[in-house]
């Protein structure tokens, strides 16, 4: 992973999109070592398998459509909506993201765009793509997420967008044309919606790109606002994660989308909760310390045009909370889906009814792994509920090794910081489902003691180790 800095995901010149033909063709071969590196591995062979779906509904940019759907999906799936790099395409990121592998441990349902004009690029200047129901890409994005919810059964509550880079800009540009159909959003490596904003036919807004465009909040929430204008229900969530060193998108850009995204979710600038995962990493929370806030931030020391990193990943679904899964189904998908699907022909899917899992009775299991470095570790805890029956409201119980201190966790409350540590639930996932999981995890520093716990206990009952 160390050489991955090198290598930018799109360093298109200043003077505009249409004079990059040499330069991209020379950045696809690198582009597609580099996806296949980003997080280490790529996604496991499985009987799931990338699908291209095509005539998905209204297309007004001739976008592809590529659809991963897990063997066991939750009986209302998520849908996240994971969206390319410049001269990237959405089976690049399939093969390069661990979004595909976390689905299978998640059940949720993944959809891959792929832009079709020359270098690949997505469009997030124009102004028929800066507004609800415009003319351009958003437009045909929505339609796939349309088309997976008359296909599946899912829950249109749940539905989200990561991005890298160009995609990245796409996923701010979603949550604002489209606060009716996004919960929360990711942004790797991105600008403020309405930043990359154009009216002479360029794609490419250099001012931005340098990072010389700066707003008040108010003035960069109102351009959110006018993308659709008279909305006034709820506003998706956004998480922000951004490389001080990027030469592409400039750094400055991180704090314009904090200011942009805090403004129009209504919650103050000053962070409520900062800390370090990692030690290069400067994590900030806004309006809630909890973790799913309205906005998140995450400022990478010394990193260029080059995220995700390896467990970024796995962040920004936490973020999104798609980290936990109930009941799955096993989805029946038509025989007319094929690795390639002819025009002619439209897939059509229906989930089967029954959950797959079969809880015996029992109590709990528990898999525990860690990431250390220095003085520093991280561990993610995934309990399985093994009973025949839900757990409602649950507390873990283990002991850590000595010289083990919690400095900062997610998705549960853990006390005392040493010794017998007791994790508790937090609101929202109190109800572990017969055969369902829950996955916590906390940064805890060491003085050399790299060991995981010998045991866990939830609610008194010792589970097994996975």
């Amino acid at each position: 992973m160390d050489h991955i800095a090198t290598a930018p995901w799109d360093r298109r010149p200043r003077a505009g999109i249409h004079g990059i033909g040499a330069v991209l063709a020379a950045l696809v071969g690198v582009l597609a070592v580099v996806a296949g590196v980003l997080v280490g591995t790529a996604h496991p062979a499985s009987a799931a398998s990338l699908q291209e779906v095509t005539s998905f509904g209204t297309n007004p940019t001739n976008l592809r459509m590529h659809l991963y759907v897990p063997n066991k999906v939750q009986q209302k799936a998520p849908v996240l909506v994971a969206v390319h790099y410049c001269t990237g395409s959405g089976q690049a990121l399939y093969s390069g993201t661990e979004f595909a592998s976390l689905a299978d441990q998640y059940g949720y349902i993944v959809i891959y765009p792929t832009a079709t004009r020359s270098g690949s690029c997505f469009d997030v200047s124009s102004p028929g793509a800066l507004k609800h129901d415009g003319n351009s890409d958003p437009a045909g994005i929505v339609s796939m997420v349309r088309y997976v919810q008359q296909h599946y059964s899912t829950d249109p509550s749940r539905v989200f967008s990561v991005g890298l880079s160009s995609g990245a800009m796409m996923t701010n540009v979603l949550m604002g044309d489209y606060p009716d159909v996004f919960a929360a959003g990711a942004s790797f490596m991105g600008v403020p919606f309405g930043c990359f904003a154009t009216t002479d036919g360029s794609s490419w807004n250099s001012a931005c790109a340098n990072g010389q465009i700066s707003k008040t909040p108010q003035e960069w929430a109102n351009l959110v606002k006018a993308a659709y204008p008279g909305y006034s229900g709820p506003r998706p969530r956004m998480q922000i994660w951004h490389g001080t060193t990027d030469s592409t998108l400039q750094y400055p850009n991180f704090n314009e989308q904090i200011k942009q995204w805090t403004q129009v979710l209504g919650v103050g600038q000053t962070p409520v909760l900062t800390d370090k995962p990692q030690s290069s990493w400067t994590h900030t929370r806004y309006g809630d310390a909890g973790t799913t806030p309205p906005v998140e931030a995450y400022s990478i020391q010394g990193v260029g045009h080059s995220l995700p990193t390896t467990g970024m990943s796995a962040q920004a679904i936490r973020f999104f909370g798609l980290d936990s899964t109930g009941p799955t189904v096993s989805p029946t998908v038509s025989p007319t889906v094929s690795p390639t699907v002819s025009p002619t022909v439209s897939p059509t899917v229906s989930p089967t009814v029954s959950p797959t899992v079969s809880p015996t009775p029992g109590g709990c299991s528990v898999a525990y792994t860690t990431n250390s470095w220095n003085t520093g570790l991280t561990a993610a805890i995934r309990i399985k509920n093994t009973a025949s029956s839900a757990v409602e409201g649950w507390s873990l119980v283990f002991t850590l090794p000595d010289g083990q201190t919690i400095t900062s966790g997610w998705n549960a409350t853990y006390s005392p910081s040493k010794g017998q540590v007791t994790a508790k639930n937090a609101g929202y996932n109190g109800t572990i489902a017969p055969g369902a999981t829950v996955s916590i995890g906390f940064q805890a520093s060491h003085s050399g003691n790299t060991d995981a716990p010998a045991s866990f206990r939830l609610n008194g009952m010792q589970c097994s180790a996975e």
